[in-house]
């Protein structure tokens, strides 16, 4: 029998807000036991918390005194098919896709590999802390199912549908993609997301009632939106041929006349929107995905989209969360992806984008894009135990975000190591990965 309290000894960092992180030195967070799992029931100062339950006779205390811990990580836009593409030569989004990624997403057809491939990518996701998200998969149903039975975490993941404008061998009837639409969604409910690979691979009228069956069944929709200029010009070249979108003026009102937009959307990228397409985005609740390290320039390993403009996306009132964009992002760990915001909109002289902020966007932002932030995101009483314990820097002195600071750039120079930060991973209080 588990125990029905367990106190962690450690340092803890809470992400509130974009502007506020609590540090505790020397604390405790305390965990009581529920049906579904260990839930936050409070936390603070060691000296302070265990005393109050030193007469408690079901009780575990782990002394990960020295550690620190963290909520864990949201990815709010990835593409667990696209693992083995991340580090392939990115000079162009739309060449990248045909000479790369739609080759690799195409042997997922086959289902002993996919299930290979999820079970990987399960244990990769827990080594880097990263327990929710939204996410890509192929066309194939099997690739859905794999991913909910292997991720560990609350994650949404959608099949892409893909019915014009893609290779014959990825290629999908209208019928076909909304037979499909509709056994997932009634499958799946709220862990699914209607996938619209992007405007010009799926037939508008596809988009608009696959979006009506998602709405029905409580599930989510993702696409991308505006991620570099040479796919706006595509898909607005396009869109002025279909009956009905002709005088279509934006990339964003495609989507609005789609009825794909409402408050559980997320779009990926979302760099070069206009005012007014932000404006509708607000209006819509629809939220962002922000890849920075797959915006990247092609030297830092990213397709060299651009940088997005967060306080633009802000002052109109849209949302957003941070993503790795695997496999346009080059590593799945989150660190990387905070490091990345921070340090690109540093040498643009972007200032706001600090470590504080990072962290809240790829824990609090994200449980938010997923309906998820009344029971996780941060360490809010009720919430569930979902966190990463990670090695303390030397220096604890100073504010939250210095001792964010010290801990994320740790690795900048040498990224890959950001795979490896992670020494324990809890989900819902249970350890479900340890490196110690």
């Amino acid at each position: 029998m588990q125990p029905l309290f367990k106190i962690l000894l450690c340092h803890i960092l809470n992400p509130k807000t974009d502007k506020s992180c609590e540090f505790v030195k020397n604390g405790a967070l305390v965990l009581k036991r529920s049906n579904s799992g260990y839930k936050v029931v409070e936390y603070g100062k060691e000296k302070a918390i265990l005393p109050k339950y030193a007469t408690k006779k079901s009780i575990e205390v782990m002394d990960t005194m020295g550690k620190t811990i963290m909520p864990s990580f949201f990815d709010t836009h990835f593409h667990w098919v696209q693992d083995d593409v991340r580090l392939m030569p990115k000079k162009n989004l739309l060449q990248w896709l045909i000479n790369y990624t739609w080759p690799y997403e195409a042997k997922f057809k086959d289902k002993k590999y996919s299930k290979m491939k999820a079970e990987k990518f399960a244990k990769e996701l827990t080594s880097v802390g990263t327990l929710g998200g939204a996410c890509y998969a192929s066309i194939h149903a099997h690739t859905v199912d794999h991913a909910l039975k292997y991720f560990v975490g609350d994650f949404v993941v959608g099949n892409v549908l893909m019915t014009m404008e893609s290779p014959d061998y990825l290629t999908q009837t209208k019928k076909q993609a909304l037979k499909l639409v509709d056994k997932q969604t009634k499958k799946f409910g709220n862990e699914y997301a209607v996938t619209p690979r992007f405007a010009p691979t799926t037939h508008p009228d596809v988009m608009q009632e696959a979006s009506k069956m998602a709405r029905a069944n409580k599930s989510f929709i993702q696409t991308h939106l505006s991620e570099t200029e040479n796919e706006i010009d595509y898909v607005m070249s396009i869109y002025k041929n279909i009956k009905g979108y002709e005088n279509v003026k934006t990339y964003t009102d495609i989507y609005k006349k789609a009825k794909v937009l409402g408050s559980k959307t997320i779009m990926g990228h979302g760099i070069y929107l206009s005012k007014d397409e932000l404006k509708t985005l607000s209006k819509t609740k629809t939220s962002i995905a922000h890849c920075p390290t797959s915006n990247a320039p092609v030297k830092k390993l990213g397709l060299g989209s651009g940088l997005f403009n967060f306080k633009f996306a802000e002052k109109q009132g849209v949302d957003w969360s941070l993503a790795s964009d695997i496999g346009g992002g080059p590593f799945v760990s989150m660190f990387d992806v905070m490091q990345s915001f921070v340090s690109q909109n540093k040498e643009a002289g972007v200032k706001g984008a600090t470590y504080v902020k990072a962290l809240y966007r790829a824990t609090v932002a994200g449980a938010r894009a997923l309906k998820m932030e009344k029971s996780s995101g941060n360490f809010e009483a009720g919430k569930f135990a979902n966190f990463i314990v990670v090695n303390s820097p030397k220096d604890l002195t100073g504010s939250s975000e210095k001792i964010l600071e010290r801990i994320v750039s740790v690795n900048k120079k040498s990224r890959k190591k950001y795979d490896k930060m992670v020494e324990q991973t809890f989900y819902r209080g249970e350890c479900v990965f340890s490196r110690i």
